[in-house]
């Protein structure tokens, strides 16, 4: 999907009129007080209907996915709904005769959800793992049932390669760094390519994507998942690894806490565990990519300031180099347990 400038700056510029007007046409009527949640990539807010029903609308980043893409996150949800999965879907809206979860006005593609409170799970506690590792193979056993047509497969092509690439062209990286940077980031991007080569044959299957605490919200009933915007194909422990919270001592137990919860419903290969290194050594420079990526955007200059300062630079170059330590000192056999 091709979006003008003049739209990617009209979304910059996003006000509460044009937000409460979109949610007018589709008949949801919001008290004029509109609360900015914490997003970044898309623009949500939490409101009230004139009735009370506390709700959230979502208005979509241009230029990041397409319509179809959008459509087979929401058809995710809905199966994962379809499934008595504790996720929070788009809600439907009668337009033109239809009924549709991706919606437009002026050009702006937004949806709106029921607003589900909680608070972040207590990943220190081995029962909350174990109760969100059912949850999440119920998640992998509807993400197997068929593949994605239009959403992208995690890669290292495009979380790895092309944001340094990207960071290296649009000379993000302070020019006194550069080569340190590159003597650390190349050889860790290899290093990553050979990791997952080798396990290349692992199921891929329909994933959440960007499972960490802040996407799962806890309740006196359990928890409930929100956010499946990354939503992507690839390996089922990368809806675990960000759940691993502990220090060396402490990771085995909570693996295991997951696991025991997850096996109930899902039977998962141990060899996924070789990934998790690669796996976070990718997020780290994708993190990187995306902030440059968006560096246009004012929100992101006003809530990133330290971005294209040298210290961030030089504490990243730090911590890149302690990740590819640590693939290249894993051990050949893992004790699991």
């Amino acid at each position: 999907m091709t979006i003008n400038n003049n739209y990617q700056h009209g979304f910059y510029q996003l006000d509460p009129d044009t937000i409460l007007d979109a949610l007018e046409s589709v008949g949801v009527f919001a008290e004029a007080a509109l609360l900015p949640l914490n997003s970044y990539e898309n623009r949500v807010y939490q409101f009230k209907t004139e009735d009370g029903q506390r709700m959230v609308t979502k208005f979509y980043r241009p230029n990041r996915w397409s319509n179809e893409q959008i459509l087979e996150e929401h058809q995710f949800c809905f199966e994962l709904e379809a499934s008595e999965i504790p996720i929070v879907a788009p809600l439907k809206f009668k337009v033109n005769g239809e009924s549709q979860s991706l919606l437009t006005f002026q050009n702006f593609r937004f949806a709106v959800f029921e607003s589900r409170g909680g608070r972040h799970p207590n990943l220190d506690d081995n029962n909350v793992l174990t109760w969100i590792g059912r949850f999440l193979a119920r998640i992998h056993n509807v993400g197997a049932t068929r593949a994605f047509k239009h959403r992208p497969t995690l890669s290292i092509q495009e979380f790895g390669f092309e944001q340094y690439r990207f960071l290296s062209e649009r000379q993000f990286i302070p020019s006194h760094l550069k080569q340190a940077m590159d003597s650390v980031c190349l050889p860790l991007l290899e290093q990553i390519n050979q990791s997952l080569t080798r396990f290349k044959d692992l199921e891929t299957i329909r994933l959440h994507a960007d499972c960490h605490p802040s996407n799962i919200l806890w309740t006196d009933d359990g928890p409930h998942f929100v956010d499946l915007d990354d939503s992507r194909s690839g390996p089922a422990v990368q809806d675990l690894w960000m759940l691993i919270t502990g220090d060396e001592y402490d990771q085995p137990e909570q693996r295991n806490a997951l696991l025991d919860g997850y096996e109930e419903f899902r039977e998962f290969d141990d060899r996924q565990w070789y990934l998790v290194e690669a796996l976070r050594g990718l997020r780290m420079i994708n993190y990187m990519g995306w902030l440059a990526r968006r560096w246009d955007d004012p929100s992101f200059q006003h809530h990133f300031p330290w971005f294209n300062q040298s210290r961030y630079w030089e504490e990243q170059l730090l911590q890149l180099k302690e990740q590819l330590g640590a693939i290249q000192n894993q051990p050949t056999v893992f004790n699991w347990q």
